[in-house]
């Protein structure tokens, strides 16, 4: 249908003074056609990597330095080809992102949830970026209290992230975490609710969470090293010099990270050491805060556990001889697993991913054929029920529910066409009443939108699911430019909920669909190891073959395919890329982790250690073999590639901003089209892109207007 750019013609004056200014910065030749800029030249300096008898040559190395003046002016340049490249869209983004923001509603309000006296919500004021966090006393017809101004705590930062909000129990003092680099690295503050001051209690480089004892006066938080690991835990007692906090727990074994929290029955304060395929908990009496903590299992490899305090005993989601996880119990002070007992037994078909406490009911978190269970079971375990949902695609989810007497469970549903929306179910009556649907501004309507749900069969006979909305009236000729997301990683289960940014690509014709690859765990646990470690290939061939399918079905044609990933879905689109380059008309790489082996082997990376049991580790030349073999980075190639949109942060923790920058200079090195590869650095942010609730969506509008550009959508 479109097979052309739709591109505006530059002034020939202007055209000059674009040109001339880029041959100064870049010091590059003028490009043949004289209308399209040309992209920085990276400078290649080898760097000789050798491990296992192999070495690598990475030309690129040198851009690892964050503060290298050289390597920021690299990164400024490729933001001002990126603009120059897609400057004839400007019109077109500016339409888009208005769009998009038009559909927000401006003054908002979550829904109030009430806990220990008190009713909590966070509230928008018309056009600010940031919330405010408030509360009412009793009644929601009480006198608002505000508890954080989060728009005014943000003036004259570029960017803001309050996070970790904890109330002590008596209900006056407030702890959070604040950071204004986005390197998720949180200072801890305490506000006095009761006189609005901010005490001198200024904790650094932690989570940003601090948990209280029962005492109101002792708080406990977790650390980070220099890798970003969560490491420490230390006790503080409020008014005193933070040397005088006592380390309480350090998690040595660095494929480890570790946490805190309190348990919904505020019993017990509980450390939890976790890593991929294993976890260790600890307990303390949380009206006890200086005494020791136990250990209530002690780590196991492949053992995963979570533990739940109820009256005299604990209930524990476990995977022990239990791959999709089961419920079993034990009495507190007996925990070691040779006393505990079957609760629910382990089934095949349906995964166990938690639960929730109440005290008459137990709430059950599953996942059958790919979507969502919420499981409702009397603490008798007598009777049980299953809440009804009637969509094909959906998901829903327990929400807030920190209280423990009580009949009411509050979750959230959402679907492709349906808005979140927040109900409250009478667990003893069956009766839900609908709290609030997001607010989707505009002429939206759920019924101009349908819902699907296929299958394609990947090559070697595994069934794969496909998520699937388009517009209602949409023809199933093949001419359809089609969007296909997909993750596949960490065991994380991508559920079809509903965007509303997603809607300025559905009027324009698009199906947006997603990929239920294996290395989520959507089908179970076992789809999950299907698509890890050195089975890993076959996340990126299901994603392929999930493409194939839907251009076999004429759902679209690879001249109107497009992909989209980020992070490790950004692993999986240059991968994709690297193995079916001719499959897509164009590919985005949000934040996307393309240097496999090369980060897996520095261990001041963060996130590397811990990460061993999902990758492997290229330390064993079975695992660097293999790693070798799919890494994006180490196999771009001399063939054609489709275009691409990279984008990264110069402030990320997760996937360092050189993997990005390093692979788009490798692609356009040796790529054999004239294709374009742009990259958007985002100079004032990190991992999950620019912070406040409109800002992020300017991003949202440059990979819109990529998309539409290339299929000549101007519009």
């Amino acid at each position: 249908m479109f097979h052309c750019l739709n591109r505006r013609k530059k002034p020939k004056i202007l055209l000059f003074v674009i040109m001339a200014g880029f041959i100064l910065m870049f010091g590059c030749e003028k490009n043949k056609t004289e209308e399209s800029p040309m992209p920085p030249k990276a400078e290649k300096i080898p760097k000789e990597l050798t491990l296992h008898g192999d070495t690598r040559i990475d030309p690129y190395y040198w851009m690892n330095q964050r503060e290298d003046p050289k390597v920021i002016e690299h990164l400024k340049a490729e933001n001002a080809y990126t603009e120059a490249v897609m400057e004839h869209t400007k019109e077109l983004q500016d339409k888009l992102y208005n769009e998009i923001i038009g559909r927000i509603k401006k003054t908002d309000m979550s829904v109030p949830y009430f806990e220990n006296g008190y009713y909590y919500y966070s509230r928008y004021e018309e056009g600010d970026d940031y919330p405010v966090y408030a509360r009412k006393k009793e009644s929601l017809d009480a006198e608002e209290e505000i508890m954080l101004d989060v728009q005014d705590m943000a003036e004259g930062h570029s960017f803001y992230s309050v996070t970790g909000l904890s109330v002590s129990p008596n209900n006056q003092y407030l702890s959070y975490g604040v950071d204004t680099v986005s390197r998720r690295k949180y200072t801890i503050h305490i506000k006095d609710l009761t006189t609005g001051d901010i005490l001198q209690d200024e904790i650094p480089t932690t989570t940003g969470r601090a948990v209280w004892a029962n005492d109101n006066k002792t708080l406990f938080y977790t650390t980070k090293d220099d890798t970003l690991r969560a490491f420490k835990i230390f006790r503080h007692i409020l008014g005193t010099d933070l040397s005088q906090d006592v380390e309480i727990y350090h998690e040595k074994d660095n494929t480890f990270s570790t946490t805190i929290y309190k348990t919904k029955s505020d019993r017990f304060l509980i450390i939890a050491s976790y890593q991929t395929l294993s976890t260790e908990m600890r307990y303390l009496d949380a009206d006890d805060p200086l005494g020791e903590f136990q250990v209530f299992q002690e780590r196991e490899k492949d053992h995963e556990y979570s533990i739940s305090h109820y009256k005299d005993k604990f209930y524990i989601v476990t995977n022990w001889q239990a791959k999709n996880f089961r419920l079993m119990e034990t009495e507190v002070n007996q925990t070691e697993k040779s006393n505990w007992k079957e609760v629910l037994p382990h089934r095949k078909k349906v995964l166990l991913n938690g639960i929730d406490v109440f005290e008459d009911y137990l709430v059950l978190n599953e996942r059958k054929d790919g979507l969502r269970q919420i499981r409702i079971m009397d603490q008798s375990l007598d009777t049980d029920q299953y809440i009804p949902f009637e969509e094909e695609a959906y998901v829903a989810y327990p929400t807030s529910n920190p209280e423990f007497d009580t009949q009411t469970l509050r979750y959230s549903y959402s679907s492709l066409t349906t808005p979140r929306s927040v109900y409250d179910y009478n667990m003893k009556t069956g009766e839900k009443i609908l709290l609030k649907q997001q607010e989707v501004l505009g002429d939206f309507d759920p019924h101009h939108y349908q819902s699907k749900r296929l299958t394609a069969t990947a090559r070697d006979g595994a069934q794969i699911p496909i998520s699937m909305v388009y517009r209602k009236g949409l023809t199933r000729d093949s001419n359809n430019p089609l969007l296909l997301y997909g993750y596949g990683s960490y065991g994380a289960s991508m559920d079809p909920s509903f965007r509303s940014d997603r809607l300025s690509l559905l009027d324009r014709g698009f199906i947006y669909a997603m990929a239920h690859i294996r290395g989520g765990s959507e089908m179970g646990r076992d789809w999950y190891e299907q698509g890890k470690l050195l089975n890993k290939k076959n996340t990126f061939t299901d994603f392929i073959d999930c493409g194939e399918f839907l251009i076999e079905e004429e759902y679209t044609n690879p001249d109107m395919l497009f992909a989209m990933g980020g992070s490790a879905g950004g692993l999986l689109m240059g991968a994709v890329l690297n193995m079916r380059p001719g499959l897509w008309k164009g590919v985005i790489a949000a934040v996307p982790w393309v240097d496999v082996v090369t980060t897996m082997l520095d261990e001041s990376i963060p996130l590397t250690t811990g990460e061993f049991d999902e990758w492997g580790n290229p330390k064993d030349k079975q695992y660097y073999d293999y790693m070798l073999s799919y890494s994006p980075y180490d196999n771009v190639k001399a063939q054609d590639y489709p275009a691409i949109l990279v984008t990264t942060g110069l402030h990320d923790s997760q996937v360092q901003y050189f993997e990005p920058t390093k692979w788009v200079a490798k692609l356009r090195d040796l790529k054999t089209d004239d294709n374009r590869i742009i990259l958007d650095v985002d100079m004032e942010s990190g991992h999950g892109g620019a912070s406040g609730r409109f800002k992020r969506y300017k991003r949202t509008a440059l990979e819109y207007a990529f998309m539409l550009d290339l299929i000549g959508i101007s519009e």
